[in-house]
């Protein structure tokens, strides 16, 4: 590797590593190239040099995230062989709530940056997300072997949604300002009642 490509790659992993910081103390809105370039002592141009815009750090600091986050839903099931699919969804959602709750200024950077289906979606975004998405599909296989895999698809989806939807509303303090363990009981509540 030259020394240029170097210097960029560990300017970079400094400007990852100062965004992150960024989020996890005041939210993905922090990110302002002046105060990382302070605090990467760089200037404002070299961020430009590396990433075509902030939305594209943004995207850097989320894989990171993305990736943890896989990992907390991963091991969520590590054990989870002996049990029925309903209970292994139940796990998954509690993971993803605890991730959530663990982490909310990055859980919600996933989710703040803009992206549309027009948008130039990385690589490895996708591949994040079919890998969350496959451990849904996994249980819900289970309890719908006949269904059309398109259909199966669409339900894992919809319980992604769901389980989010339920996530953001109790962190958010917007479900008449549940605590945790009731969000829990919330999640549970919903899952047992697929496949009935």
């Amino acid at each position: 590797m030259g020394k240029v490509r170097e210097r960029k790659e560990k300017l970079r992993e400094k400007l990852i590593d100062v965004g992150e910081d960024l989020v996890i103390s005041n939210g993905a809105r922090s990110i302002k190239a002046r105060d990382l370039a302070g605090a990467a002592g760089c200037s404002v141009g070299a961020i430009y040099n590396i990433f075509d815009d902030l939305n594209d750090l943004a995207m850097a600091i989320n894989m990171r995230t993305f990736a943890n986050l896989g990992k907390a839903v991963a091991a969520s099931q590590e054990h989870a062989d002996h049990i029925g699919p309903n209970d292994r969804m139940i796990l998954m959602a509690k993971a993803y709530l605890n991730f959530a709750a663990s982490h909310p200024n990055q859980w919600r950077a996933l989710f703040d940056i803009e992206m549309s289906v027009d948008s130039r979606v990385p690589e490895w975004y996708l591949e994040e997300l079919a890998r969350l998405f496959s451990y849904i599909a996994t249980p819900l296989r289970m309890l719908f072997p006949d269904m059309k895999t398109e259909d199966l698809d669409l339900m894992t989806r919809a319980m992604f949604s769901s389980v989010h939807g339920i996530v953001l509303l109790g962190i958010e303090k917007r479900i008449s300002a549940v605590p945790l363990a009731k969000v829990e009981i919330m999640l549970e509540q919903v899952l047992n009642q697929i496949g009935k």
